[in-house]
């Protein structure tokens, strides 16, 4: 019998090597189209922005107005760090030489010293008879009117009219729980009584003097605050 020869085993290594050396162009070619892509949108947009200068300008002022957002929230950041490593101090005398818009933002200062973590000064015009607004540790809601006398005590004396805006106002519109008048000057004997009777809270030079420069926070100084609203820490 005649024996056959074994068969030959076809050789695949070059056929794998042909398929295996087509992928790199494929990748090459789907990698320039990409490119010719990604390069065709980048000029129609610059183009369309050319059309549409407004759309660039605004762009940039958004841009901007971020930044110093940003910026801002750096700088107040760190001014109320500040607030709390030092310990916040201030003598009357020299609240007596602030702008009565600094006078407001100072009284701000104090009561986020004192730990009302959402303290901010509101004042302006149509405040309704809020310049300063505040929740202390125990949930209290305080609204705050400044006056300003450049005299101190020897300024006019802050009378009933300006405690019957905060009256209409504090609770109706603001929400408040305490709240406060008060003043680097004096207030006239009307104006004791009227608050008196509407439960307000009146801090005068004195008194002022005695909360700026110490480390009481004010709901120590003043007398019948109300309750806590919630359980805390200080309580």
């Amino acid at each position: 019998m005649t024996r056959r020869p074994p068969a030959r085993r076809r050789k695949r290594g070059g056929s794998a090597r042909r398929r295996r050396s087509g992928h790199p162009n494929g990748l090459w070619l789907l990698g320039g189209l990409a490119a010719v892509v990604a390069f065709s949108l980048v000029m129609a947009l610059l183009s369309w922005l050319a059309a549409h200068p407004w759309v660039l300008i605004l762009i940039l002022v958004t841009a901007v107005g971020v930044g110093w957002l940003w910026l801002r929230r750096r700088q107040e950041a760190a001014r109320w760090e500040q607030v709390r490593s030092r310990g916040l101090r201030y003598a009357v005398e020299h609240l007596d030489g602030l702008h009565y818009d600094d006078f407001e933002f100072a009284v701000r200062d104090l009561m986020h010293r004192d730990g009302c973590a959402d303290a901010q000064k509101v004042g302006g015009r149509g405040d309704n008879g809020a310049d300063v607004k505040a929740t202390d540790p125990y949930g209290r809601r305080w609204v705050i009117q400044c006056k300003h006398r450049k005299a101190g005590w020897s300024g006019s004396a802050v009378g009933t009219p300006d405690l019957q805006v905060l009256n209409g106002t504090g609770r109706q519109v603001h929400g408040g729980d305490v709240l406060v008048m008060l003043t680097n000057g004096r207030f006239s004997g009307p104006a004791l009584a009227f608050a008196k009777s509407q439960h307000l809270h009146l801090v005068d030079r004195h008194l002022l003097a005695q909360w700026a420069a110490g480390s009481r926070p004010l709901w120590e100084l003043l007398r019948a605050v109300p309750p806590p609203r919630k359980p805390s820490a200080l309580s």
